[in-house]
This record gives C-alpha cells, structure tokens and sequence, in this order.
C-alpha cells in the first residue's frame, strides 16, 4: 500500500511540475497539496514510532512533492505548516505504536493514495 501511495506522489510531483507562475497566487488544488503535506507529516512520525524503519522517506516525499511544485512564499510556507502540523500533532498524543496508531497509519495511507490519485486525475494533462 505505502508503494501504491508513493507512485501516486510521484506521478502528481511530475504532473504538477512546470513553469513557475508570475505570481504565488494559490491554485485550486492547494487546500488538497496542504492536506497531502499534513498527511506525510502524520506518516513521518507515526510510521517512526511503529517500527517502519524508513528512516526519512516520508519527509523526503515532502520534499519531492515541494521541489516538484516549487511554491514560494505563503504558500510553501503553508504546505510546510501542514506537514509540520500533522507531525507535532500525533507526536502530541502518541508516544508509542498503538493499535491506534497502527489504524491511523492505514487510513491516512489510504487518505494520501485517495487524494494523489484525484489530483492526478484532475489536473494531469
């Protein structure tokens, strides 16, 4: 499943890379890339504290999926916020793997693949 999502992460970085706009302004898939940055952020410490042994690999999707955008200003800094929200928001109230954070795992695994795959569909050309 965590191969699915990250082949999905990369077919959206490519189809969402290109030239850089004139301006920052926001695009309309922006609230679905936060949402996406949040759930790496989730991954990168649930995934730590379950025993992955992935090491960096959802912090490095993180980074793909920014050097694939190349966002500046607010919103880089709004994909990076989610990211670092979704990874201080579990670091909150997990401090080992749970059955809990074994389940939240796969539905947020389940959430990304969902939300890669509409991007892609949506936007790719």
């Amino acid at each position: 499943m965590a191969k699915r999502i990250l082949a999905a992460l990369i077919v959206v970085s490519a189809c969402l890379s290109g030239p850089a706009r004139a301006q920052d302004a926001a695009a309309p898939f922006d609230g679905d890339l936060q949402r996406l940055a949040e759930i790496l952020g989730t991954l990168h410490y649930l995934r730590g504290i379950c025993g992955s042994n992935e090491g960096l690999k959802w912090r490095n999707q993180m980074q793909a999926l920014i050097d694939a955008e190349t966002p500046t200003g607010d919103r880089r800094a709004r994909m990076i916020a989610g990211f670092n929200r979704g990874y201080n928001g579990f670091q909150q109230t997990y401090r080992t793997c749970t059955p809990a954070a074994t389940v939240a795992i796969r539905r947020y695994i389940e959430e990304g693949s969902k939300i890669s795959r509409d991007l892609t569909a949506r936007y790719a050309n």
